[in-house]
């Protein structure tokens, strides 16, 4: 025992008698370098800032009609941002944001790309929900396999309203009221960040508000996002609720516009 100390203690230290460093052990942020995306090929194609180009892992191609809107999504997450390669292979890697979430599966979470070569866990249960609940690519039926040629003599539609707002009363008692108003985001793009406004016709003010905030002058209502519900993905909708006061009978908004544009009221 005493001579196999010995040994160790001889092949552990240099000439000088000094004992070697313990090797060091390389953590995880070592192993996940911080870099920018400077730019963005498709939804699932990026440019990191030494000039990579690679394909971000377990995600699949992104259909014809989603393309553009997976494109955008990637644009607005992801170009110029600090992000970190948690592992990369020859010509694909994968992301996390600088809060730490991945991407991949904030891209399924939302709809806008599905997954691939993936068998279960958090990507899978993220693409089911986003079927069932019909958000981005799953709202959408089968792409046209081509597109009517122009007429010189049609008329254009008018531009569709990009939203639908639901103003519903769930309670009312003596001079006062409960309501609930829920905002679907039919553009076809993202929303990100949201003000929708009505007007009173019968004298109505707004006491207390939930999962927004409120500011009413005269019978003027504006209601802006909470910090955790700005975005709304395409198909998607945002809720909100508030207790009201009224002097008379309630009365139901029928004009809304959501940032600017009027929406259609439900």
């Amino acid at each position: 025992m005493v001579l196999l100390t010995l040994f160790v203690a001889a092949c552990t230290a240099p000439q000088d008698g000094r004992p070697l460093p313990a090797p060091r052990v390389s953590s995880s942020a070592d192993q996940e370098p911080s870099t920018k995306v400077r730019a963005v090929v498709d939804g699932r194609t990026v440019e990191l800032a030494d000039g990579t180009r690679a394909r971000v892992s377990r995600l699949a191609e992104p259909t014809p009609c989603a393309a553009a809107a997976a494109t955008d999504f990637a644009t607005k997450t992801l170009l110029d941002k600090e992000v970190r390669v948690s592992s990369i292979t020859p010509g694909e890697i994968s992301l996390a944001l600088a809060d730490g979430t991945d991407y991949a599966l904030l891209a399924v979470q939302y709809g806008f790309l599905r997954t691939s070569g993936v068998d279960g866990g958090p990507l899978v249960e993220a693409e089911t929900k986003a079927s069932q609940a019909k958000l981005g690519l799953w709202a959408q039926g089968d792409c046209p396999s081509s597109a009517a040629p122009p007429s010189s003599t049609a008329v254009a539609p008018p531009p569709a309203s990009p939203c639908v707002v639901v103003y519903r009363i769930t309670s009312h008692w003596a001079g006062a009221f409960q309501a609930e108003v829920t905002i679907r985001n039919v553009s076809g793009a993202l929303v990100e960040g949201w003000a929708v406004r009505w007007r009173f016709e019968g004298g109505e003010t707004v006491s207390q508000l939930w999962n927004g905030t409120v500011s009413q002058s005269g019978a003027e209502v504006s209601v802006a996002n909470a910090a955790y519900n700005a975005l709304i993905v395409k198909d998607g909708s945002v809720t909100f609720g508030f207790n009201g006061a009224a002097t008379g009978p309630t009365s139901q908004p029928t004009a809304f516009s959501l940032n600017g544009a009027a929406c259609t009221a439900g």
